[in-house]
């Protein structure tokens, strides 16, 4: 069993940053694909970015050039750094693990960008 634990949201004002880290529990980590969705109130679930278990990344359109995708497979994390925010990015992001073609999901965690 896969536990993912996700910390480091909170409110930020816009152009600030924070630093998302997700911490996975179990073996199969460095095989695995991880990656960052988000869900803002009223939206579907968008994936964020992700990384490879070979440290391939890829970043949706709306993040590229400020968040910034990060694994340790020595200590079975995955970090988001989110810089220069905005409002838009407000919403509750979640951290997934997929590896066998099962994904595994965090408990969330809520960014908030606001003046």
């Amino acid at each position: 069993q896969v536990q993912l634990v996700e910390s480091g949201g909170g409110l930020v004002q816009p152009g600030g940053s924070l630093r998302l880290s997700c911490a996975a529990s179990g073996r199969i980590f460095s095989m695995s694909w991880t990656g960052w969705y988000r869900q803002a109130p009223g939206k579907e679930r968008e994936l964020v970015a992700g990384v490879s278990g070979s440290s391939s990344t890829w970043y949706a359109d709306s993040v590229k050039g400020r968040f910034t995708i990060s694994r340790d497979n020595a200590k079975n994390t995955v970090d988001l750094q989110m810089n220069s925010l905005k409002p838009e990015d407000t919403a509750v992001y979640y951290c997934n693990l997929g590896v066998g073609g099962i994904h595994y999901w965090g408990q969330g965690t809520q960014v908030t960008v606001s003046s």
